[in-house]
């Protein structure tokens, strides 16, 4: 199924240690064929991957295309991806065998650490890049800290039949964002007045650094999506692996959150 590299030597984990390796983000969305049930999709390795599982499925269901895909999001009936490159794509779980259709190339080169894909609740299709870098004149080295932090978070409407992205720094409807290592989220603080529009509140999202540095700071705040200010919104904290989460999802509800 996977080509092995030879690269690196083969290496063994425990079973507690294997998911640490092999799942990068896991993601629940509601099936529309079937009222109460859900569609699991899965990013994961070798390569970031996509699987996914159905309901009455007894196993995954390797998607067998694409690769370095970062996020994911379920709209009419068609999951739309983002890879590392900038590329989207969308796939029809109905169709047999899974069809893909490119909607946007990749980008010509990689701009920014991580990206998102997110629907807003005004309806578009929004692309979300974040720049994860060490900051100008910051130290070399800080006990307890990981040096790399958000700098900047740029949000593209995505105009799908002219195939371009449109970059924008105000959200509608007086919407907010919710970014990191679990699923992504755009809100109205219309309904939710606690928040700040037309910000990101962000937790983290890099993957790479934070497995290997499980027991550093984390990089955690709010931003203003049009000044690019960032403030701390709590305490700095110290928190093991995995990465805070902005918000659980309640299954029982999930439906009504994607049917508004």
């Amino acid at each position: 199924m996977y080509e092995l590299s030879y690269e690196t030597p083969p290496d063994l984990f425990d079973l507690g240690d294997l998911r640490d390796e092999l799942y990068f983000k896991a993601f629940v969305f509601p099936d529309p064929s079937t009222t109460g049930s859900y569609i699991v999709v899965l990013i994961h390795e070798p390569h970031s991957q996509l699987s996914f599982a159905r309901p009455g499925d007894d196993k995954w269901a390797w998607v067998g295309q694409g690769r370095e895909y970062k996020d994911c999001t379920y709209v009419d009936g068609l999951l739309y991806t983002v890879n590392y490159f900038g590329k989207i794509d969308a796939f029809d779980f109905t169709a047999s065998p899974v069809k893909m259709t490119i909607i946007m190339d990749e980008l010509k080169y990689p701009v920014c650490e991580n990206m998102y894909i997110i629907q807003a609740p005004w309806g578009d299709l929004l692309h979300v890049w974040r720049t994860i870098d060490v900051p100008p004149n910051a130290p070399s080295w800080v006990p307890g800290k990981c040096l790399s932090e958000t700098l900047k978070i740029q949000v593209y409407k995505m105009d799908l039949e002219a195939k371009q992205r449109v970059e924008i720094n105000r959200l509608q409807c007086d919407s907010v964002l919710f970014l990191g290592h679990n699923d992504s989220l755009c809100l109205s603080a219309q309904v939710h007045p606690g928040l700040k529009s037309n910000h990101a509140y962000f937790t983290d999202d890099f993957k790479e650094l934070t497995v290997l540095l499980k027991n550093c700071m984390r990089d955690m705040g709010v931003m203003d999506l049009e000044n690019s200010v960032k403030k701390e919104i709590v305490s700095q904290i110290w928190s093991n692996w995995p990465c805070p989460t902005w918000i659980t999802p309640n299954l029982m509800k999930l439906n009504q959150a994607f049917n508004i």
